[in-house]
């Protein structure tokens, strides 16, 4: 058992007081308020004369906004906050250089997310009381969990959501245990019906959270429509549905993040699929289970958490046809054409019967042990979600029972 030191972010709710929120939601005024600005400058400078500015010409920028009297209120708040979004600024600029992501946009204040971040000069966090600059009394936390022993957290990030909750993440280092698996890897087939099989012929059922919340979640929209704009009842109209959709959104990612530690923890290997999940979603049919079903969010969490434990992901391309192909050993056969609606189907070549997912899930672990054993790249580079850009092939798409039948019937 070998002990590994990683960077995590613990979460906890919190309950300021009036004033400690008010002078955060002034603290998230001046970050959105410091980021357009930066961002405008530095927009004028590139589309204009084709000028990169970087983050120590904004920077000296902010000393001069404050100093003006238009600008004198940012002196208020604490610095760290300010200099961190340009920081941030700055790395999506660079992204975007690269042809990482898109152009950066404005920050709305209505729609970007409310959130500030503190380095360790503008916090104090002792006999776990966290006090942030500016402020005279330790914020209200619910320690719903235990910060590792001896954790000194590095940054800290203060966020509100739509629903008007209040959260603080703290940024440690933790030490985590690589444990050896039962297993040596494991298919996994993602889904609507069943979010995803297994190749050990386990299936997790989806729980479909949306759909279960979303009589709710229409009358909370058809209250809020009746509300006029502007009106005190509409912002209450509008947190409503919020806390509806803060509902839906807990309950998802606590069901996958079960889901993702088991997997993780059992198996050494995890062979999944390169899905297109942002094309997949044009599909008016299947649009709203597809993004009920979060398969972003379960790749991204298995992402991170085999490289925590010590786990081998692999990612098989998308063109691999996974369901048409025939897992019995010696087999080999491919369907020319299975619609979305055979979930049963029986091989014509060796007669065998094949439940659909769990055929794709073993062609899956199939194909991923085949990509290790030859040398293939095991990680494909994420998908990104501005961009749209697919992710890295592997070169190991092909690499099935029988290479030559698969290349020929994608």
């Amino acid at each position: 058992m070998t002990r590994k030191s990683v960077k995590r972010a613990f979460k906890y709710r919190f309950y300021p007081t009036d004033a400690q929120a008010a002078g955060l939601s002034r603290t998230f005024g001046c970050i959105r308020l410091v980021y357009n600005r930066a961002l405008a400058e530095r927009s004028t400078a590139w589309q204009q004369h084709q000028e990169r500015v970087g983050y120590s010409h904004t920077s000296a920028m902010l000393t001069a906004w404050k100093r003006t009297e238009e600008l004198s209120f940012l002196t208020e708040i604490s610095s760290v906050p300010l200099q961190q979004t340009l920081r941030h600024l700055h790395t999506v600029f660079r992204n975007f250089f690269d042809q990482r992501a898109r152009y950066p946009r404005f920050k709305s204040r209505k729609k970007s997310r409310a959130s500030a971040e503190y380095t360790a000069s503008a916090f104090r966090y002792r006999d776990g009381h966290l006090t942030l600059a500016k402020m005279s009394e330790p914020l209200d936390i619910v320690w719903s969990r235990p910060l590792p022993e001896g954790a000194r957290p590095s940054t800290v990030t203060v966020s509100r959501d739509a629903a008007g909750r209040w959260f603080v993440s703290l940024l440690c280092e933790d030490a985590v245990e690589s444990t050896p698996a039962a297993n040596d890897a494991v298919g996994v087939d993602m889904g609507v019906t069943s979010l995803v099989a297994l190749s050990t012929g386990e299936k997790a059922a989806n729980p479909r959270h949306e759909r279960r919340d979303r009589t709710k979640l229409a009358r909370a929209q058809r209250a809020l429509s009746r509300k006029a704009k502007g009106s005190a009842n509409r912002d209450r109209a509008r947190r409503n549905v919020a806390r509806v959709h803060a509902r839906i959104t807990d309950r998802r990612r606590d069901f996958l993040h079960k889901l993702t530690t088991r997997l993780v923890r059992e198996n050494q290997a995890v062979v999944i699929e390169d899905l297109s999940v942002s094309n997949m979603v044009k599909n008016r049919r299947l649009s709203r289970a597809i993004s009920d079903a979060a398969w972003r969010e379960l790749r991204t969490m298995l992402e991170y958490k085999c490289t925590w434990y010590g786990r081998d992901l692999v990612v098989v391309d998308r063109f691999f046809p996974s369901s048409k192909l025939c897992s019995t050993p010696g087999c080999g056969y491919v369907h020319a054409s299975l619609p979305l609606r055979v979930r049963m189907w029986t091989c014509p070549s060796c007669g065998v019967a094949h439940d659909r997912d769990v055929n794709a899930a073993n062609n899956l672990r199939a194909a991923g042990l085949a990509a290790s054993a030859c040398g293939a790249g095991v990680r494909s580079q994420r998908e990104s979600s501005r961009t749209g850009r697919p992710a890295t092939k592997q070169e190991g798409h092909g690499a099935t029972r029988d290479e030559a039948l698969a290349s020929n019937h994608r």
